[in-house]
């Protein structure tokens, strides 16, 4: 703007009567001195000519309400000399929409004239602001309804689940037009009413895109793509024209049952028809690509042209993430934010999930502090996957943090806390989260009660284990899972209440599987009892007779009785049918790389200065009196070899990468496949103490925070 319109128009606004109107009507117009004399010209002639007023005052009512400035549109109509029922109507329902329902509904009682559509409107109005009492009374109240006024009200039952009410009303309409049969469809496969839906799609006299796209999405939506993608080949022989939200509705069913076929000849029609650059289509192809692991097709889909709109970067990144290329979804993160676009919760959502998968905490954080710049990190969704994200990359404290941030919990917040706590062992926190969850009146359900057994088995508590067990199988029968039963033969297993486990095992309600035999085999592998876990071992045979962990136990066990003649016979067992030993791997992640280690390794470029490392914290671990547990070395060797052997093991080696790679102080996070070995469990709480570092290591089951010569776990995992 130049220097001489802004005078221009300076001066007219403090000479003119209509000065505010005027300066609101800035915000859409760009200021020049044509514009300004354009204005002046049409203010005086409303002045001067009534009859021209109310189209500019409806332009000016409906641009304050738009930029929701309720009070400068209420001066506007105030200004009116005689408003008319239409202007008193977009008042109402911009008041309404905006959530002020009194405010609409002084409006409406003080209206000279109603008509039918103001009647609905204020209806509308009341469902909209939650107060389904209100909206009751004014249709009972109204003077002439139309078929619009029914349903509205049967859209405002269903909206707060009354099914029954919205059923009795629909079926008292005078007159059904397509939009109310509509209606009723769209309520039913919204609640999940999927029979009762299409008994009534099947008794429609006539049918638009609408039904038929209603009864495909909801189909969809309730688990049921493959009906979804029947009904789509009906609706193409109906002869119904498709509309762009058929086709995302019939290519998400298509992602959901990996259709590939199907979705592509839909891609087809997609671009014969000229939605190729919609970007809801856009969005659902990209989805639909990604779900049938295309992602080359997903990408060229995106790259057909430049997008600005935050949905169509969101899906690629999920679909990356879905697809496990994790530092390709944060590229397009990182991309997104360079073009501009910015971060949805969506966005962040997925963002973080593929930091969880690939363990960086270093760029969690980054994307963490993206969403506190964009006022984000209190949203539900973006909480949640924050907690995860923490939970996973071992800093428990931050998720904590992360969840006390979040504004609204929802039963996934409280879930994934009390599940992160769970997972590093901390029983007491466990407890006291689930008592808050009671108090802000969440109701639990079967994720809450495995992640609350969990603690307890991580924590050794047994008594609270066998109390709260007994309590969900009396009063929450019907959240009983198979996992509770797991939980439970864990923790009365690792207490070395071995035959007490094995009797629940036998008495359960549910079919046992291998898992919860798993379970009792690793608790007799702990307390070394080899009568129960032969056992429990031909148990797991019998249910999965290629399954490699009974092997694998059953050989450690008799492994440390020092019966090698069972280990050898373990061992050719697996070689005769094929079974393969998963190797125990470690790593660490640092700078975005992922460093993995197996026993005895020296292929990684740092070997020299990690076995000088080993070398060195040997000779300081004996000076802190460790003797090597000879038990954890499975091969049938020499004293001195077996020692040599647990010294290198997978988890000493990355631990070692750690403390020549990361500055001094800074604590060091290990994962691994497996479960850590107890003598390596013994050995790094002494490292911890030695070093004055604080290590953590998450194995197969849970995660052990090492420091000052203590683990988290109390020695009990």
């Amino acid at each position: 703007m130049n220097r001489s319109n802004v005078e221009i128009s300076g001066a007219f606004f403090q000479k003119t009567k209509y000065s505010k109107t005027l300066f609101a009507i800035s915000f859409f117009l760009p200021f020049s001195s044509t514009n300004v004399k354009r204005f002046s010209q049409s203010f005086t002639t409303i002045s001067s000519n009534p009859k021209s007023r109310t189209p500019s005052y409806k332009f000016l009512l409906s641009n304050h309400l738009k930029s929701q400035r309720l009070e400068e549109a209420r001066e506007v109509l105030n200004k009116i000399p005689f408003p008319g029922v239409h202007l008193y109507t977009v008042m109402v329902d911009g008041y309404a929409q905006n959530y002020r329902l009194d405010d609409a509904m002084e409006l409406f009682e003080k209206m000279p004239v109603r008509d039918t559509v103001s009647w609905n409107s204020m209806i509308k109005g009341c469902l909209h602001c939650g107060d389904l009492v209100m909206a009751k009374k004014l249709f009972d109240e109204m003077p002439g309804r139309n078929v619009v006024s029914w349903t509205t009200m049967v859209n405002g039952y269903l909206q707060f689940g009354k099914v029954e009410v919205a059923e009795r009303l629909f079926f008292e309409m005078p007159v059904r037009d397509v939009a109310a049969w509509n209606s009723m469809i769209y309520g039913y496969l919204k609640l999940g009413r999927v029979e009762e839906a299409a008994s009534l799609f099947r008794k429609m006299p006539s049918r638009n895109v609408i039904s038929w796209t209603s009864m495909i999405g909801g189909l969809d939506y309730n688990g049921r793509s493959d009906e979804a993608l029947v009904l789509f080949k009906k609706m193409i022989g109906s002869g119904v024209e498709l509309s762009s939200n058929t086709f995302s509705c019939v290519l998400m069913a298509c992602a959901n049952v990996m259709a590939l076929h199907l979705g592509v000849q839909t891609h087809g029609q997609i671009v014969k028809l000229g939605f190729r650059f919609d970007d809801f289509i856009c969005a659902s192809l990209l989805t639909f690509y990604a779900n049938c692991k295309e992602m080359e097709n997903a990408c060229k889909v995106f790259n057909e042209k430049l997008h600005g709109n935050v949905v169509i970067w969101t899906a690629l990144l999920t679909g990356y993430g879905l697809n496990h290329r994790h530092e390709s979804a944060l590229m397009v993160f990182e991309d997104m934010i360079r073009m501009g676009v910015l971060p949805n919760q969506s966005s962040f959502t997925s963002a973080l999930n593929s930091c969880s998968g690939l363990e960086a905490l270093d760029r969690g954080k980054e994307i963490h502090a993206v969403a506190v710049k964009l006022g984000l990190e209190a949203d539900v969704f973006v909480g949640n996957s924050l907690i995860v994200m923490y939970t996973v990359c071992g800093n428990i404290n931050d998720a904590i943090a992360a969840f006390n941030n979040i504004g609204e919990k929802n039963v996934v917040s409280w879930n994934s806390i009390i599940v992160g706590c769970a997972q590093h062992g901390n029983g007491m926190w466990t407890l006291t989260l689930f008592s808050r969850m009671i108090r802000a009146e969440v109701d639990p359900d079967e994720i809450t009660f495995t992640g609350l057994l969990s603690a307890f088995s991580h924590s050794g508590m047994l008594q609270k284990g066998r109390c709260f067990f007994e309590y969900i199988s009396r009063y929450k029968s019907s959240s009983m899972k198979l996992q509770h039963y797991v939980c439970m033969v864990d923790i009365l297993g690792r207490s070395g209440k071995l035959e007490e486990a094995e009797e629940l095992i036998k008495n359960m309600q549910v079919k046992a599987n291998s898992t919860v035999w798993l379970a009792l085999l690793s608790a007799c592998r702990m307390h070394s009892n080899l009568e129960v876990a032969e056992r429990a071992a031909k148990f797991i045979l019998d249910l999965e007779s290629h399954c490699s962990a009974p092997y694998v136990l059953l050989s450690n066990l008799y492994a440390s009785a020092g019966k090698w003649g069972d280990v050898s016979r373990m061992r050719v067992q697996m070689k005769q049918r094929g079974i393969v030993k998963k190797p125990g791997c470690s790593w660490v992640t640092l700078r975005g790389l992922r460093h993995e280690f197996v026993s005895g390794d020296r292929s990684h470029p740092l070997s020299e200065k990690i076995y000088q490392k080993l070398n060195w914290l040997g000779g300081k671990l004996k000076e802190f009196g460790y003797v090597p547990d000879e038990r954890f070395a499975l091969h049938d060797v020499e004293n001195e070899q077996k020692q040599e052997m647990l010294s290198y093991h997978s988890e000493r080696l990355a631990i070692a990468f750690g403390l020549v790679t990361t500055a001094e102080g800074r604590a060091i996070t290990v994962m691994k496949n497996l479960r850590v070995c107890g003598d390596c469990h013994s050995a790094i709480k002494l490292i911890a103490k030695i070093v004055g570092r604080e290590i953590i290591v998450r194995d197969s089951t849970r995660f052990h925070h090492f420091r000052n010569g203590m683990c988290s776990c109390g020695d009990y995992w």
